[in-house]
């Protein structure tokens, strides 16, 4: 008699969420024709661009409850409906952080692998689809290193998952230095094609610490 094989179990990792490590923040004014065509909104979304500061990050986590792993997203801004920035767009290498992020605050996360190279004050970051890179930058950072805080640019989640509005109000703090970053590789079918948006700001935040709090639910 053969013997079923059960896929790994996944672990639960319940709210708040404690995170460390370093990331590339990507500081952004979008028009709402460029969002509307090319930001892949959910359909809660579509028609509803606010406008406001948007953001692109690119994560690798040190240290959290489901372990290390890598993040790439966008958050075109804010949304009419509700005042709040939504993400539209998010990546990570963990199928653990995936499965928690939608059941934990609505995060419409998706797994792929990344890899993730530092020498130098230089980082090489791709994500890959198979064997091939769907999204590819390089960072160069230097320079003095000064304070980031959310208390700053505060960012005010609402997502909706599932038929559920998951309202998040994540905090953190690092070190920053000037960053600039080229984009390589981005294929739209996968991510926004940002490539030819010029970022208002770039910033290596490293080491950073945040916080995601357990959210509040809408009606």
């Amino acid at each position: 008699m053969n013997e079923m094989i059960s896929a790994p179990e996944i672990k639960t990792a319940p709210p708040p969420w404690k995170l460390r490590g370093e990331g590339i923040l990507m500081l952004f004014k979008f028009s709402k024709e460029w969002v509307e065509k090319y930001a892949q909104l959910p359909d809660d979304l579509v028609g509803k661009f606010k406008g406001g500061i948007g953001y692109v990050m690119l994560v690798n986590y040190l240290d959290s409850p489901v372990g290390p792993y890598r993040e790439l997203l966008i958050i075109p801004g804010k949304f009419s409906h509700t005042g709040k920035h939504s993400i539209s767009k998010i990546y990570v290498d963990s199928e653990a952080s995936t499965q928690n992020g939608r059941a934990n605050w609505g995060i419409p996360k998706n797994t792929l692998p990344f890899s993730w190279e530092s020498e130098g004050g230089i980082d090489h970051i791709k994500m890959y689809n198979g064997d091939e890179a769907v999204f590819a930058c390089t960072v160069k950072s230097g320079g003095l290193k000064f304070p980031v805080t959310t208390k700053i640019l505060p960012i005010d989640l609402h997502q909706l998952w599932e038929g559920k509005e998951y309202l998040t109000e994540p905090g953190g703090k690092g070190w920053g230095k000037i960053a600039k970053v080229e984009i390589e590789k981005c294929n739209k079918k996968f991510f926004p094609p940002i490539q030819k948006q010029k970022p208002i700001l770039a910033v290596k935040v490293n080491p950073f610490e945040i916080n995601f709090p357990k959210p509040t639910y809408g009606l």
